[in-house]
């Protein structure tokens, strides 16, 4: 239950009932936060205060456990997991057998044989039931939890606030338990330095049932400093300016072309939206391999693992590379006044984001000329700079900052618009110090005087 303005109303999911939440969405079964301040304020929150988000919540939280975790997660992972000290966290990214990422999100190492893997699909999970873990000793377990995400130069101050202590020790990819006063000690929970703005950022988890309680405990000890709460309508938006490419908005997980998943309990609601120039007959230009999001520095050659043959000779011939693409205004303005002109109008741009999240089938098409160069993804209105840009995979030809290049925006088979498009920096956020970089001491202390 939640108390505000006098009233009080159940909560809604993981998040508490406010009444002046202006949305609340339904989003594979559990129901989040669509809109919470505004889009225009939650935009610019991780820029000049902080946001609160939960809109990962839900999605269950698999551990891989037993003496064989380890090697086994090695086996399905671009990453060295053996030098991966207990108490941290990586990013591992997983391959299909041709290069293809199949999955990725956020695991914890919390012991010598113990894993935890967050927010992602479970594949790993269906991998292992459909192919086994190749005989070794792994044992998977799995809960539904609240990720709370608080991001943005003064993040670090409001936790705590919230924590009533010091956590300026907390390293970056670094995880440590913490207990929340208001909460109780009794709710186990754990802080971790990690988001994907690209600025400072932190992630409260525990049981999906004590979110609700966590989530007012922020948003009390925040208010004062600005906080806002990010909703599922402005969240892709700090992902493209972060520079974090995100599989079912930027990109969609090989899996889907696993039928055996895709009508497994594992896909929990997942379906394809194949929108875009692009045909929707091509499942490729909707997927994305490690090379072409960037991610190759992760790939370490020192462990066998699915799809290891495809990337290695992508690696000694890459093609693509991900950039960020800026839209001209002017063909921007355009498609909005197809909509009060006679006959077919071009396709509507949402904002902030278009299309609306999910969008990880979206591709458009990027040509330079006659010539194919390469597939833009969904595209996000950036308030902070008052321009429209994308991610997109371009040919390493035509990567150079400044390279002018054309978007077709629109669906196949419908109106199409060209736009021009500049090539920029990737990411697009560099005003502010990237999380691992922060200065800590730039931030006044939130903890209680002694």
């Amino acid at each position: 239950m939640s108390e505000n303005n006098g009233m009080t109303l159940p909560a809604v999911g993981a998040v508490p009932g406010y009444p002046d939440i202006r949305t609340y969405v339904s989003d594979l079964g559990y129901l989040q936060v669509w809109e919470g301040d505004g889009w225009k304020d939650e935009s610019m929150s991780w820029k000049t205060s902080s946001y609160l988000a939960i809109n990962l919540s839900g999605p269950m939280e698999f551990t891989y456990s037993g003496p064989g975790a380890q090697e086994w997660l090695s086996r399905l992972s671009i990453n060295n997991v053996y030098r991966w000290p207990v108490g941290t966290s990586k990013h591992l990214v997983m391959p299909d057998e041709n290069g293809l990422i199949v999955n990725h999100g956020l695991t914890v190492r919390d012991s010598e044989d113990s894993f935890r893997q967050l927010a992602s699909l479970p594949w790993a999970a269906y991998r292992a039931e459909q192919c086994g873990t190749d005989g070794l000793d792994v044992q998977i377990s799995w809960r539904d939890i609240f990720i709370l995400q608080i991001a943005g130069p003064n993040s670090v101050q409001v936790i705590e606030r919230v924590l009533k202590r010091d956590i300026r020790d907390l390293r970056f990819l670094g995880v440590q338990k913490v207990q929340i006063p208001r909460v109780g000690a009794d709710v186990d929970l754990e802080l971790s330095r990690i988001g994907m703005v690209g600025t400072l950022a932190y992630e409260i988890r525990g049981a999906y049932e004590a979110g609700p309680a966590v989530y007012d405990a922020v948003y009390q000890a925040g208010k004062e400093l600005g906080i806002k709460r990010l909703g599922w309508r402005t969240y892709a938006v700090n992902h493209t300016e972060g520079g974090f490419p995100q599989m079912m908005y930027h990109f969609l997980p090989s899996v889907f072309t696993d039928e055996t998943f895709m009508n497994s309990v594992y896909a929990f609601g997942l379906a394809d939206k194949f929108t875009g120039s692009i045909d929707p007959a091509d499942a490729r230009a909707r997927y994305r391999t490690p090379q072409e999001v960037n991610w190759a520095w992760m790939a370490k050659f020192d462990h066998d693992f699915l799809g290891r043959a495809a990337m290695e000779r992508e690696a000694a011939d890459p093609k693509r590379k991900t950039v960020i693409l800026r839209w001209h205004p002017e063909d921007v303005l355009d498609t909005f006044a197809s909509h009060f002109q006679p006959g077919e109008e071009y396709k509507y741009i949402d904002f902030p984001c278009a299309p609306q999240s999910p969008a990880g089938g979206h591709a458009d098409l990027v040509t330079n000329g006659d010539k194919a160069a390469g597939v833009s993804s969904a595209a996000v209105y950036s308030y902070y700079y008052r321009e429209m840009i994308s991610q997109a995979t371009i040919d390493l030809d035509q990567a150079e900052i400044d390279t002018q290049l054309m978007l077709h925006w629109g669906d196949h088979g419908k109106r199409i618009k060209p736009i021009r498009v500049t090539v920029e920096r990737f990411p697009y956020l560099t005003d502010l110090p990237r999380n691992q970089d922060f200065d800590l001491s730039s931030v006044p202390s939130g903890a209680a005087p002694a």
